[in-house]
């Protein structure tokens, strides 16, 4: 990964390959200029203060992601400065937020990929825009090229990522800014091992490789595991798991990853959807519907590498991972449309559509976290394509059996630059999964199916625990282009909403 440092060198004497400065939107003035940031000051004094003037005469507007190279000034030891678009200046005396830094520093990366080194010159007035900037460095210089030839002419043609990033205006010396590098370290790496495992392909991740990677993790970073394979599985009674994993030669898991800190008070749970590959079982997905199902266990990963993060920064809260995998496939002894299956809870399930697997795994998964009673419980799921055309592609749907709750879990994640949104659980659409044969059933009306999802998933959850359920379908795998710290492929969505709730809940300031 990307190594960062923090410096108060001036940026004209610095060896690297790149200067990066940050321009913006003028909206103060009348014909809508470009202004230089802060952080720059050394960089526009070279240009004798016309440096905004340069830039525009480049093409430059300063909006959101926009990147411009240009030959460094004589005197400089970096052969080029490359400007980065923040967006709108903020008002007068305010600073521009951390969001616009992490956009900014992520394009940057991403931009500067081959390069050994370059020095981020960005506006830092405080610990926490070092962070922003760090985070997005780490997240935007990402790149997944496990299975690219070593030595091929693609691999040639391709650029290792961005080496070594210097914060220039940062404190080294300074805990608040030692802290917050360190922070964003640890962060962007499960946040960029997550991607990783949204990125493997489904004949090198199915449920046991899953389970070995995290069991490895644990171990490396003190968390306590716990692995239920098949026969434990059944003994113990997850139908729901058991059921979606029975058509497949891999056979599931449920993985519970524990973390405990001496001086915690409170303890969250966090569930992830773990379908390793979802074929849609005998419920066939169709043609054109199956080609990124590797990415149906991007919440399990998100909540695999959120209860990791939670170890690294000693977080005062006792963190509970369970992770549902199960691989959903059709075969002779796959579970059919019409099956009835125990869950964990004692409930009965009539499976009506062997493709909406997910709300199965997970009410196993979300019944076991509750038997804990932790005081508030979160799952994390690629769930429905009815979230992605209600949202979009960016956004992730937030339910809640509590509204407070709901809005606390949105305003972290809002916090965090993860785009969400608040959706409710209307009671007249719970009637629509009510069976004749068993005691619910796993589809319900068509029309607001992400909202029937969370209703589904409300029924496993103990009483009196506080739940909210992010669907993440939309976001979690990025099928177009890259944009800011965002690359093509798993996005690691969900990660920094959770770690955050993770923090406030140890502080004791989540809502």
């Amino acid at each position: 990964m990307t190594a960062l440092t923090l410096s108060t060198a001036a940026a004209p004497g610095l060896r690297a390959d790149a200067i990066v400065i940050g321009v913006a939107k003028d909206t103060a003035a009348k014909s809508q200029g470009l202004v230089v940031a802060p952080g720059a000051e050394a960089v526009d004094k070279a240009y004798d203060g016309r440096l905004a003037g340069v830039l525009e005469t480049l093409g430059a507007s300063g909006a959101e992601g926009e990147v411009t190279k240009l030959p460094a000034p004589s005197g400089f030891k970096a052969p080029i400065v490359v400007a980065v678009g923040l967006g709108a200046q903020p008002e007068k005396d305010a600073a521009f937020d951390a969001e616009a830094l992490r956009k900014a520093a992520g394009v940057a990366a991403r931009t500067l990929a081959g390069a050994k080194k370059a020095a981020f010159a960005l506006p830092l007035t405080e610990a926490a825009d070092a962070g922003a900037v760090g985070e997005g460095v780490l997240l935007g210089a990402y790149s997944f090229d496990a299975y690219k030839e070593k030595g091929s002419a693609k691999a040639k043609n391709g650029k290792a990522p961005l080496a070594e990033a210097t914060l220039l205006g940062g404190k080294p010396r300074d805990k608040a800014y030692k802290a917050a590098i360190e922070r964003a370290a640890a962060v962007a790496e499960e946040l960029n091992r997550a991607r990783d495992l949204v990125n493997t392909p489904p004949n090198d991740l199915n449920p046991e490789a899953f389970a070995a990677i995290a069991q490895a993790a644990a171990k490396e970073h003190g968390i306590k595991v716990q692995v239920l394979d098949e026969k434990a599985l059944t003994k113990g009674g997850y139908g729901g798991i058991l059921g979606v994993g029975a058509g497949s030669a891999a056979g599931p898991r449920l993985v519970k990853l524990s973390y405990t800190s001496s001086k915690a008070t409170k303890s969250l749970a966090f569930v992830g959807k773990g379908i390793t590959y979802d074929s849609g079982g005998i419920s066939l997905k169709p043609a054109g519907h199956n080609e990124t199902m590797k990415c149906d266990m991007a919440g399990a990963a998100a909540v695999f590498a959120a209860v990791v993060a939670a170890a690294r920064l000693g977080l005062e809260v006792n963190v509970t991972g369970w992770l549902a995998l199960a691989e959903n496939m059709p075969s002779g002894s796959a579970t059919r449309p019409g099956d009835v299956l125990r869950m964990y809870s004692g409930k009965t399930v009539e499976v009506l559509n062997t493709d909406a697997e997910g709300r199965l795994v997970l009410a196993d998964a979300l019944w076991a976290a509750s038997q804990e009673k932790p005081d508030a419980i979160i799952d994390v799921a690629t769930l429905t394509g009815a979230m992605m055309l209600a949202l979009g592609s960016r956004t992730y749907g937030v339910m809640a059996n509590d509204d407070a709750f709901r809005a606390a879990v949105h305003e972290a994640a809002e916090e965090v630059g993860e785009p969400a949104w608040p959706m409710p659980l209307p009671e007249h659409l719970r009637k629509g999964m009510d069976s004749a044969t068993a005691d619910i059933a796993n589809m319900g009306e068509r029309m607001g199916g992400g909202l029937v999802a969370g209703l589904f998933l409300r029924e496993f959850v103990g009483e009196g625990i506080a739940w909210a359920h992010l669907d993440i379908a939309g976001p979690a795998f990025n099928e177009s282009g890259p944009f800011g710290y965002t690359p093509k492929g798993g996005t690691g969505t969900a990660v920094r909403t959770l770690v955050r709730v993770a923090e406030l809940t140890a502080a004791g300031d989540l809502g």
